[in-house]
């Protein structure tokens, strides 16, 4: 085996080269906000958390509920996005400050066409009129969106209508906006109509084509000027007076890195140039923070220094170890002050196994840890193939066999009734023919007389 030896100092010689990433230390982007969450949306891993599971008002965020319910019934076919619907009095009927997309009492609209003014210009009567014409009333639609939220997960969150209006039951987390936000970036719709800066919006029985634009600031300029962002791939502003100002947003860089970040709560500025939208700005650098820090590394494969390890062989007269390595490898979305040497290994392997071995056997596990979290746990496997000593192989069945209670009890029966037998032919059968041959003689003190009287 000492050309394992001999690897498995090559192999530690060498840091794999994927955990090579830059040491300085990673500081927190300190956001302006009440509640945000960084996601790698890639793999569903959380870069950043800033209050994340905080309850808050999601306000109009609540339309990319509202759309992927909408979008679910089309799914399931229920309607179609060319159905036409008409908008009723009661669907129009909002308050004086509501966020509108100008629909009017009785104006038919396909259902695209809702969606696009539902996601675009935050229309709350076009999140009225798509509930009525998915599940008849707004309250009957409400329910489906909680149980979505359900089925996503959003174990944070309770919807109490369908555009985001206040209402101080309705809320959710930065956290379970993120999983509604994945949820719907999946749908090849969603996804384009929230990338879109504007939509042409076709004439109607009422009004004529009209464009709409966006009110994500990160897309379009129509409604805050000086924050689009190249990388921005949608979603969705909020805004109330209870929840601040809100964005959930999704990037992409030049890596196709899709990250994810949602802000809550934050404040507008008025400044001599005119308002700040933090919800924007911060968003926009939030992201690029993430994309300028975080890198997808290799934690843990097969030429990790340090992995291997030696398992004693019994039975085999060629080896009397096999090395163990892992098989697969553990990546992981990591920050720029990852630190490989604080990595910890839980290797869990026998003490010994029996050949014969071969190469690829599963031996055990290998969990890696780094900062107390668990990053995943990989098989460790044999790296080559030990023989089985037909000899010592057999010597282990004579010993086993020898071993089993029942052959004790067997054996032990069987040796006393062998000294039974020798007692009985060594020690009482002669005496009892000695006895015989005694009487015969006459022996002893006994005569032949039967006289009794004096003499």
């Amino acid at each position: 085996m000492k050309k394992y030896r001999f690897l498995s100092l090559l192999l530690a010689g060498f840091v794999a080269l994927s955990l090579t990433v830059p040491a300085h230390a990673l500081e927190d982007p300190q956001p302006r906000a009440a509640a945000v969450i960084i996601v790698d949306g890639d793999n569903q891993e959380v870069l950043y958390d800033f209050h994340a599971h905080e309850r808050r008002y999601p306000a109009s965020i609540t339309k990319i509920m509202t759309s992927l319910v909408v979008l679910d019934a089309v799914d399931q076919g229920t309607i179609s996005l060319d159905t036409v619907v008409t908008a009723s009095a009661q669907s129009v009927d909002l308050p004086w400050d509501s966020s509108t997309a100008g629909i009017k009492a009785g104006e038919q609209l396909t259902i695209l066409d809702l969606l696009y003014c539902d996601l675009l210009p935050s229309g709350n009567e076009a999140c009225n009129i798509l509930s009525e014409a998915v599940a008849g009333t707004s309250a009957q639609f409400v329910a489906l969106m909680n149980a979505k939220a359900r089925e996503l997960g959003m174990n944070d969150t309770q919807f109490m209508n369908p555009h985001g209006l206040h209402d101080p039951e309705h809320y959710t987390t930065a956290y379970d906006i993120y999983l509604m936000a994945r949820a719907a970036m999946e749908n090849e719709t969603f996804r384009a109509i929230v990338r879109s800066p504007s939509h042409n919006l076709p004439a109607t029985n009422l009004q004529p084509e009209r464009t709409i634009y966006s009110s994500n600031g990160l897309l379009s300029s129509f409604y805050a000027i000086g924050y689009t962002y190249g990388k921005a791939i949608g979603i969705k502003t909020g805004y109330t007076g209870e929840a601040g100002r809100c964005l959930a947003s999704a990037a992409v860089d030049e890596l196709g890195r899709t990250f994810y970040c949602v802000v809550l709560g934050t404040e507008d500025t008025v400044e001599e140039n005119g308002r700040h939208y933090w919800s924007f700005s911060e968003s926009k650098r939030l992201l690029e923070w993430a994309f300028d820090n975080f890198r997808r590394t290799v934690l843990l494969n097969q030429d990790t220094e340090n992995v291997l390890r030696e398992v004693a062989v019994t039975l085999s007269d060629e080896a009397d170890y096999v090395l163990a390595q892992p098989v697969g490898e553990i990546q992981a979305t990591m920050p720029s002050d990852f630190d490989p040497k604080q990595v910890e290994l839980d290797v869990d392997l026998p003490e010994s196994i029996e050949a014969p071995v071969t190469a690829g056997d599963k031996l055990g596990t290998v969990t890696l840890r780094y900062n107390n979290t668990i990053y995943g746990t990989l098989d460790m496997v044999a790296v080559d193939s030990v023989a089985r000593s037909d000899f010592l192989y057999t010597i282990q069945q004579i010993r086993f066999y020898w071993d089993q209670w029942w052959v004790k009890t067997l054996a032990a029966a069987g040796a006393a009734l062998i000294l039974t037998l020798v007692v009985l032919v060594t020690v009482v059968l002669p005496r009892r023919k000695a006895r015989r041959r005694y009487s015969r003689a006459g022996g002893g003190r006994r005569t032949g007389s039967n006289y009794r009287g004096r003499r």
